[in-house]
């Protein structure tokens, strides 16, 4: 997640300063394909447990696994940072944090496939601002399509949990802008890392309170660990792997079909059917991202 990047979510992972492209592009491929379906996957794990301990509760887990591998990896000097490279490291662990919870709230209202394809507006917006092309404009134009497809006034529709996964939209694009400042500042993941920790810190008295009021079953909290592990753990190592053998625009590309991969495994693991207007919505949003990287000119 190093800024604006000029490709549609080309650079939308903190993996993304490690790219030196090695020539294994089947093993890339496959780890895109795994990393995509973990993500998915792992989100609608997490919403069994929204019964028992809510979306928030299962983003305070999902935090404490996110810091638990990042601080790994990363391992963040935290006395050697200054002021001039804490402050976004700060803001980019209320992001972080309101980020997964804006996205796992509006997963429990209008469902896995909305929720991420709406989240997914936000590298998307990132990425076409970032040009000045006219072709560029119209895949705005198509993805602004999708979005009043899909958020068109119907008698069941859920205004607030649309709402807030524009929210986690809003939310995503600052991340990535805020990752390409912590990534100028400080070397290395320790600024991700060290942003992962301070979230976990925040999200530290809501898991105390969840506990104590909610009283969480096993099956819940394994539930809650499964969605920190598939993903926030394994999604993050993927792309470290993924981007030394990847080229950026192809990754982008094949983030564009995260949408239509939360879309199915939202009908497959949760039963949560969408209709051909909403596969359409869902198609121009993906086709709107995937068109702005195939159409971007050679440099």
């Amino acid at each position: 997640m190093q800024g604006a990047p000029a490709r549609p979510a080309a650079s939308t992972s903190p993996a993304a300063p490690l790219q030196a492209v090695e020539r294994s592009p089947f093993a890339g491929v496959a780890t895109m394909a795994g990393s995509g379906l973990s993500n998915q996957v792992g989100a609608a794990i997490g919403s069994f447990a929204f019964p028992v301990i809510g979306p928030l509760g299962v983003v305070a887990v999902r935090q404490y696994v996110a810091a638990a591998v990042l601080l790994a990896v990363g391992r963040p000097r935290l006395r050697s940072f200054t002021w001039r490279q804490w402050w976004p490291v700060l803001l980019l662990a209320v992001v972080f944090g309101t980020m997964n919870l804006s996205l796992y709230t509006a997963i429990d209202r209008v469902g896995l496939g909305l929720a991420v394809t709406l989240e997914f507006l936000g590298p998307l917006s990132i990425a076409l601002a970032a040009t000045r092309r006219r072709l560029d404009a119209c895949w705005a134009l198509l993805a602004a399509a999708g979005v009043v497809v899909l958020m068109r006034p119907r008698p069941s529709a859920d205004y607030l949990g649309m709402g807030l996964a524009l929210l986690a939209a809003l939310c995503w694009a600052s991340y990535i802008l805020l990752n390409r400042t912590v990534g100028r500042r400080i070397p290395g993941a320790q600024g991700s890392a060290a942003a992962a920790g301070l979230s976990a810190l925040m999200f530290v008295p809501v898991g105390i309170v969840v506990v104590v009021q909610q009283s969480p079953t096993l099956a819940a909290t394994g539930c809650a660990v499964a969605a920190g592990v598939l993903s926030s753990a394994v999604p993050y190592l993927a792309d470290l792997f993924t981007l030394r053998r990847v080229p950026a625009p192809a990754f982008g590309l094949f983030m564009s079909v995260n949408p239509v991969l939360a879309a199915v495994v939202g009908w497959v693991v949760l039963g949560q059917g969408l209709g051909w207007t909403e596969w359409a919505g869902i198609t121009a949003v993906v086709a709107a991202n995937a068109l702005g990287i195939v159409t971007q000119p050679s440099q």
